[in-house]
């Protein structure tokens, strides 16, 4: 499988900030999450996935307002039905990583919920699935 990179960046606001005073861990999932689904979207060429799993999340270090984070994601494999990618989060500032995520696996499926077949194989650098 040929590699693919997608990187996006999320700056740290005071709105995202937990009682502590550094970045609220359900605010970084929830930017994960979201960030992943329009990757599977892309890569998959359908807006008809679901998150299926989340592996084991490693909070690796603090975020604090004003940080810039920069995360980014891997297609780790193609199944039949699924696509997993992988999503590393560091702070684009200090390099130091915040957080890592070995899969996060999305599944395609039809209009009652069940898993399809998508019919892909390799990752595309583009949207150009969605418009097939």
């Amino acid at each position: 499988m040929s590699e693919y990179r997608h990187i996006v960046r999320k700056w740290v606001k005071p709105e995202d900030l937990n009682q502590h005073g550094a970045l609220f861990g359900g605010r970084l999932l929830q930017w994960v999450d979201e960030e992943a689904a329009i990757v599977a979207v892309a890569q998959l060429g359908s807006i008809d996935v679901v998150t299926r799993h989340m592996s084991a999340i490693n909070f690796v270090s603090r975020a604090d307002r004003g940080d810039l984070l920069e995360l980014e994601y891997r297609v780790a494999a193609f199944g039949r039905t699924s696509i997993t990618l992988s999503c590393r989060v560091e702070n684009a500032v200090t390099g130091s990583e915040v957080l890592t995520l070995d899969e996060i696996v999305f599944v395609s499926v039809d209009d009652s919920g069940a898993s399809v077949a998508h019919g892909r194989s390799e990752p595309t650098t583009g949207t150009e699935r969605l418009r097939e």
